[in-house]
């Protein structure tokens, strides 16, 4: 692995976090005291973020997108992971499935959302089915050239912006020798189709202005054109998205991390007790030693998986080691920077707070710790046909 940067790969480093302390932090404080983005600073900072040629960079070329490797797609993600969730989230990097376009699909979905003219969201889980996808109860049933959908999917992040939905439904059940398995198609949903509806979700204490919500299928009758990929093969694209998601879940978690250690180190450098910094005190310098050493040891497997991904070769195990330690280092970083800076840390004229809160859902969604454990050691035994 090359560990040094390109020159392009460090220009897009200094764009991005020019764009995220200029266009982005000015607006923190506003976004989480009202828990909502104003639709013209979500037009504002959109329209900014594709004069700069900072949206959809992971997208191909030959549609209009950057076409990033994954590992400067990464180095980007690390730096607009610094910035409140909700505010880099407008700068968008459209679901990597999308890319499973086929014909009118192309011109239809995948370039509109590439220009920032239509905005996706991914429905995949479920009041039921959390972890174990095959468990949703979501349905699709073909009527002739039609689909009709029934259930109820939670959880959706920016449903509420959202021109379309990337839906995964059951459409059957096959045999397996380890009993019935449900199979799954992923469908292209328009906002507005008779039988859809979205609700408003739960108050989350994390990632303010970015919302989840709640999908209602009534009878919602959809086109065969509307697969994305195969029939009965959606499965099969959640898994191709899974590991570049986690591999994003964990650049972010680095971003927000470096973002809480420079505050907590400005801090343990110039707060002073008993005459002298507090970060003379080896109570308080032990502590910066170790978050770093953490932060160092995530961004390196986190580096290392993107750099695999670029040539082809990332691994399920690769992305769930990166996501497993930078989420569960961010919530030791976020923790230990609270208990340097004191009651301080808990205030909301810094962002560590935020910060704090933010991270707990990291080891969630997207795969929970428990689960990326399970692909690891799972990925071990299998050799030995445990």
């Amino acid at each position: 692995m090359e560990f040094s940067l390109s020159s392009e790969q460090q220009m897009i480093i200094d764009t991005v976090k020019t764009f995220v302390e200029e266009e982005l932090y000015p607006w923190e404080e506003e976004v989480e005291k009202s828990g909502q983005i104003r639709p013209e600073l979500y037009e504002s900072i959109k329209q900014k973020a594709l004069e700069m040629g900072l949206y959809a960079t992971n997208m191909p070329e030959q549609h209009g997108g950057a076409g990033l490797d994954s590992l400067t797609l990464t180095l980007m993600e690390r730096e607009l992971g610094r910035a409140n969730f909700g505010l880099q989230y407008i700068v968008a990097r459209p679901s990597s499935i999308l890319q499973a376009c086929q014909g009118q699909q192309i011109e239809d979905y995948l370039i509109p959302t590439i220009k920032g003219e239509k905005i996706d969201c991914l429905a995949l889980t479920e009041p039921n089915a959390g972890s174990d996808v095959r468990s949703m109860q979501c349905r699709a049933e073909r009527d002739g050239e039609h689909f009709i959908i029934n259930g109820t999917k939670h959880f959706i992040s920016h449903a509420d912006v959202a021109d379309y939905v990337i839906l995964f439904a059951s459409t059957g059940v096959e045999e397996t020798p380890r009993g019935p398995k449900k199979k799954i198609t992923t469908f292209l949903v328009d906002k507005g189709t008779p039988g859809f509806s979205i609700d408003p979700g739960y108050n989350s204490v994390s990632h303010r202005g970015y919302h989840n919500c709640i999908l209602n299928f009534d009878n919602c009758r959809v086109h065969e054109s509307k697969i994305l990929g195969e029939e009965h093969r959606g499965f099969d694209v959640a898994n191709q998205w899974l590991g570049s998601t986690r591999l994003s879940v964990a650049a972010m978690c680095l971003g927000r991390a470096e973002r809480a250690l420079e505050i907590a180190t400005e801090w343990a450098a110039t707060r002073k007790q008993f005459g002298k910094p507090i970060g003379k005190n080896q109570g308080v310098s032990f502590k910066l030693a170790d978050m770093a050493t953490e932060l160092k040891a995530a961004e390196l497997l986190t580096m290392h998986a993107a750099w695999k991904d670029s040539l082809g070769e990332m691994t399920d195990t690769d992305a769930a080691m990166a996501k497993l330690k930078a989420t569960e280092m961010l919530a030791m970083v976020s923790d230990e920077a609270i208990q340097i800076l004191g009651g301080m840390g808990l205030m909301d004229e810094l962002p560590l707070e935020r910060i704090w809160r933010d991270h707990r859902v990291e080891r969630i969604w997207d795969g929970t710790s428990e689960i990326q454990r399970h692909i690891i050691s799972r990925a071990m035994l299998r050799p030995h046909e445990a």
